[in-house]
């Protein structure tokens, strides 16, 4: 995408600046974290060793819980997104240089981008990497003051204690302020309330913080303790965020997509979140053709057969991030945050030919094994906020278009266009 076209510049101008302000000032930081780290001597091997085990298992820590993270980053609205990141570049903080810190919190921000978050709003991504690296300056700085100059900083004392704890504290302080801040500006209609989020969030920032310091004392101390820690890491992650990562599982039995409940939660919160963003979404509509068919030849286990295997196809061709959920009896949806309209006909395509293509093995009622060959469908596409400003308009204007698909010929896919809505009268599947 050209720099012009980056959804950087539809922020509004206080937004905007306020943005590249906060990534100008983490870019001189790590500049000067550079320019003292050359003049103060080569890192030592032990300091390689550190960065190396911290960002293995930082790694592997997003890796494991990818897909707990990939719901909440998509049911997050206007209120900070807490993650349990913070805990390996508090650690790191307290076991090296700030030179190494801040190569450590980008390598996480782009493994996250490929594997956890997906495709997403570049600059969000890149300022919430500048939020830690200020967080991470001004936390050095504290442990500075308090007197612990070199590395491990680990606490072995009272007074010690109390200068990590007031270091967490400011990590923790200025991180939230940052992102708060930016949520205020870019969304003027986004309340305090909204901005601060829940306490009960908070919780996970603070928790990560003290693993973090945990993590330090033993990797400082008894290296070969982490991983035995990690799987506590792990647990923890888990249990604090059951309760999103349970209300993000709504699965269809049938087809292990979305469940209606849980997509008619899911398209609102994006939509809003990409009008705070000043980006688009993307939504395509498909119904099966003749799918009815299946299940009068076959039985309708084959055709429960059937429509998982559809379901299956449809992930496989979607990217990270997306969302695809079953709406209806053969009817699925496909929510694409950040989508143009190009590239939304583009995932429409790849789908249609992957389940013209379909062939699936399944069992009729007289016991016998049969294949279906391909299973067409129809395809309507409409994308917020070029035809629909709002969550029912923008189905309804994808649910026009799937019509309009379906009485064009059935097989095809039709891109939403601003209009009157279509008669709703009925067609055979």
């Amino acid at each position: 995408m050209p720099p012009r076209q980056w959804k950087l510049w539809s922020l509004p101008p206080s937004a905007l600046g306020y943005v590249l302000a906060v990534d100008a000032v983490a870019l001189a930081i790590t500049a000067l974290a550079v320019r003292s780290s050359v003049l103060g001597g080569p890192i030592s091997t032990a300091e390689w060793t550190a960065f190396a085990v911290l960002a293995v298992a930082s790694t592997l820590h997003l890796e494991s819980a990818r897909g707990i993270e990939r719901r909440r980053e998509m049911a997050a609205n206007t209120s900070p997104h807490t993650n349990l990141k913070c805990l390996w570049f508090f650690a790191s903080l307290l076991l090296l240089p700030l030179s190494l810190v801040i190569p450590l919190i980008v390598l996480s921000y782009v493994y996250s981008w490929f594997r956890v978050f997906g495709r997403t709003i570049a600059h969000r991504k890149i300022f919430s990497n500048s939020t830690c690296i200020l967080a991470s300056a001004a936390a050095a700085a504290v442990l500075r003051s308090g007197g612990l100059l070199t590395e491990p900083r680990v606490p072995t004392d009272f007074w010690s204690l109390l200068v990590v704890l007031a270091a967490a504290a400011t990590w923790w302080l200025v991180n939230y302020a940052l992102v708060v801040g930016a949520i205020l500006i870019s969304s003027p209609e986004a309340t305090a309330k909204d901005a601060l989020g829940e306490l009960s969030h908070q919780l996970v920032i603070c928790a990560g913080l003290g693993l973090g310091i945990a993590i330090a004392a033993l990797q400082s101390s008894y290296p070969w303790v982490v991983p035995v820690l990690m799987v506590t890491v792990l647990a923890l992650h888990r249990d604090l965020l059951l309760p999103q990562y349970q209300r993000a599982a709504g699965v269809d039995v049938k087809t292990g997509l979305a469940t209606p409940s849980y997509w008619a939660n899911a398209v609102p919160a994006e939509l809003a979140r990409a009008e705070s963003l000043r980006s688009s979404v993307g939504l395509l509509m498909l119904d099966l053709d003749k799918f009815k068919e299946i299940n009068d030849t076959y039985g309708h286990p084959a055709g429960d057969r059937a429509l998982r295997a559809v379901g299956e196809s449809v992930r496989a061709e979607v990217r990270q991030g997306d969302l695809v959920a079953r709406v209806g009896g053969d009817e699925l949806a496909v929510l694409l945050p950040g989508a143009s309209e190009g590239e939304v006909l583009e995932v429409a395509e790849r789908i249609r030919d992957r389940l013209s293509a379909l062939t699936v093995s399944v069992e009729t009622a007289a016991n016998r094994t049969a294949v279906i060959s391909g299973v067409p469908a129809s395809f309507g596409a409409a994308v917020y906020p070029d035809v629909a400003g709002t969550m029912d308009q923008l189905v309804l204007a994808a649910d026009n278009a799937l019509l309009t698909a379906k009485r064009g010929g059935r097989n095809q896919i039709v891109s939403a266009r601003p209009g009157p809505p279509l008669d709703h009268q009925s067609i055979d599947n």
